[in-house]
């Protein structure tokens, strides 16, 4: 059950991710103070994102297979392409976040999306890639129920968000009640 372990590592992380990236975005400010053009400040902020990226997952692999003595041999033009692929739609993913927070997405609707969202995309990427070897007929409704209920999940926390105005009560609804004659 290691696994589990690591799942919920990434699930905690993950998590608080979209939050710092906000809050690393909103305070990128200029030196004295100022105002800063919101688009400078995402790239920045993405820029860092990088940094963090080359400092997590290239010098501490590197680090740990030239401990075993396998930093330079072993690999292969299809894994190193498909690995920098995955990369690049990583990236592509972060710095959308960013631009919808730029767009006025607030973290725990982005987020909620993306996180509702990117599990429904795996699992039909996923079975378009590995169909099922017993057949499509394999798929229990309880898979499909699954996928809906993400779906509603990330609709229902977009919806109800605590940011999101009340509706107004309409002109005879707030008028006061005339008394009966």
């Amino acid at each position: 059950m290691n696994w589990i372990v690591f799942a919920l590592l990434t699930v905690a992380t993950w998590g608080v991710y979209g939050v710092m990236l906000h809050t690393g975005q909103s305070q990128m400010l200029p030196p004295g103070g100022g105002v800063v053009d919101p688009d400078e400040a995402r790239y920045k902020s993405f820029l860092f994102v990088g940094l963090a990226y080359f400092l997590v997952a290239v010098l501490a692999p590197l680090f740990l297979l030239m401990l075993k003595g396998k930093a330079f041999t072993g690999y292969t033009t299809v894994g190193m392409t498909w690995s920098l692929v995955a990369g690049v739609v990583g990236a592509i993913g972060a710095f959308g976040v960013l631009l919808a927070f730029g767009a006025g997405g607030k973290p725990y609707v982005v987020m909620s999306i993306v996180f509702a969202g990117a599990p429904i995309v795996n699992v039909l990427y996923s079975l378009y890639n590995h169909p099922p070897k017993d057949g499509w007929a394999a798929i229990k409704p309880q898979f499909l129920l699954g996928i809906f209920l993400a779906a509603a999940g990330g609709y229902l926390v977009t919806y109800f968000r605590p940011d999101k105005p009340a509706p107004k009560p309409s002109p005879a609804a707030s008028a006061p009640a005339k008394p009966k004659a």
